[in-house]
């Protein structure tokens, strides 16, 4: 799997880490909430009840069999609780590298590595390990509730999607393989067809599975229109507008249902995936090597259309001190 980490001198801290506020579309109040002192954060996904959030923290290299992982837990405001609500090597937990992350009934459902973990999410203490060693997988990265209590997770290196049953005491099946997958990296359910969703790491597209398991490309990245470098993730909102973020890139893009496109968020830090809060229309973007996550209302761009008079800067995006400006 192509290796898509910044440069080292990129690896900064989130005080240089910007998501664009702009103004709402649907009536909302203008808010960010920065979390930092996070160690590789890889997810960042809302309690689908409103009542909390939790980001998955590698704490080391993303696919390093450490037993160091842990997962933060937030309030429903976006506020800290316990960094480290479940940490990896503490009691009986094992926690490697928590990837992806779905919730269903009272569980929290990790990809990790290899393995699928279930933790209770009032409590943190582990209640179910699922193992996938025997479909010889490499390296599970995104992983989904569908809302109906099947669970999700792609294999990234394995250009595959397996399903799992929590009903069927964690029957785990093939759902879909195939090279023309080009390493899928993110992954979601469509809030009005129920098709899953998956984002393209090598070659930026996007594609829909059908309920027969043929898949379609929605989104081509060509080399001659092509937009994105490496997706890292992507989520719906209730209105049915997808967000894309791209990791090499540093930009979280939206499609609206009518297929156009526009960048919402630029220069961010390795944003390793993307999150909707579809109860509160919040957008949740971990930063991989700046060891932080945002929380944004999601809002409307100011300068689109026949209000975009001139070109984006730094300043618009709180970096204008790195152009020279005082810095704040």
């Amino acid at each position: 799997m192509r290796d898509v980490r910044p440069p080292y001198s990129l690896r900064t801290p989130l005080r240089i880490v910007a998501v664009v506020l702009l103004l709402s579309a649907w009536g909302l109040p203008a808010f960010a909430n920065p979390i930092s002192q996070l160690s590789s954060p890889q997810s960042f996904i809302a309690h689908p009840s409103g009542e909390g959030y939790f980001i998955a923290n590698a704490n080391g290299e993303p696919g390093t069999a450490d037993n160091n992982g842990f997962i933060s837990k937030l309030d429903q405001d976006g506020n800290l609780l316990d960094r480290h609500f479940i940490q990896g090597g503490r009691g009986d937990t094992i926690l490697h590298s928590p990837h992806g992350m779905g919730i269903a009934g009272d569980t929290l459902y990790v990809a990790d590595i290899t393995v699928i973990r279930g933790f209770h999410a009032q409590s943190g203490a582990p209640t179910v390990t699922v193992p996938l060693h025997p479909f010889h997988v490499e390296a599970l990265t995104d992983l989904i509730a569908d809302g109906s209590g099947q669970l999700y997770v792609l294999d990234t290196a394995g250009n595959a999607v397996y399903r799992i049953d929590p009903q069927r005491d964690f029957e785990v099946s093939l759902y879909l393989q195939h090279e023309d997958m080009g390493s899928p990296r993110g992954l979601a359910v469509h809030p009005r067809s129920g098709r899953l969703w998956i984002a393209s790491l090598d070659n930026g597209n996007v594609m829909e599975i059908a309920e027969d398991r043929t898949m379609t490309e929605v989104i081509s990245n060509s080399f001659f229109t092509g937009k994105f470098r490496n997706l890292s993730g992507l989520d719906f909102d209730r209105f049915g507008s997808l967000y894309l973020s791209d990791v090499t890139a540093g930009k979280i893009w939206r499609v609206q249902p009518d297929r156009s496109m526009q960048v919402i968020a630029e220069f961010l830090i390795s944003p390793s995936s993307v999150k909707i809060d579809r109860r509160k229309h919040m957008i949740l973007v971990p930063y991989l090597y700046a060891d932080g996550a945002e929380i944004n209302g999601l809002e409307q761009p100011v300068n689109t259309g026949t209000q975009r008079k001139r070109k984006r800067t730094l300043s618009d995006y709180g970096l204008g001190w790195l152009e020279g400006d005082e810095k704040p």
